[in-house]
């Protein structure tokens, strides 16, 4: 398997749909409605555009799908999509930091 960085920057698409699997296995329509209610509706996935990430992101090994009883497939992070995941989140993080040594947000009064 490769460095998980190599995939670095992921889509914020991508991202979204890593971290909606961060808790455990979903379906297409459920990883579709958690990216939109944990973006606060700045992402949304047509399904259409979901099914094409979904599969570009099982290529690169970063999910596994399974059938579930329903014959939905449901799909989860492999231990790599994790390592990519965590590795964004670093990347993101590192960069919000520096928000505020660019003088790029104002502290909040209250």
């Amino acid at each position: 398997m490769h460095d998980p960085r190599d995939l670095l920057p992921l889509k914020a698409s991508d991202f979204h749909i890593l971290l909606s699997l961060a808790e455990g296995p979903l379906h297409g329509y459920g990883i579709m409605k958690a990216v939109e209610r944990e973006s606060q509706g700045e992402v949304r996935l047509e399904l259409g555009s979901l099914y094409r990430l979904l599969g570009r992101l099982l290529d690169v090994g970063a999910l596994a799908a399974q059938e579930s009883d329903d014959r939905r497939r449901n799909y989860s992070l492999t231990p790599f999509g994790r390592r990519v995941l965590e590795a964004e989140a670093r990347r993101l993080a590192a960069l919000v930091k520096l928000a505020p040594v660019r003088k790029l947000l104002r502290e909040a009064k209250g």
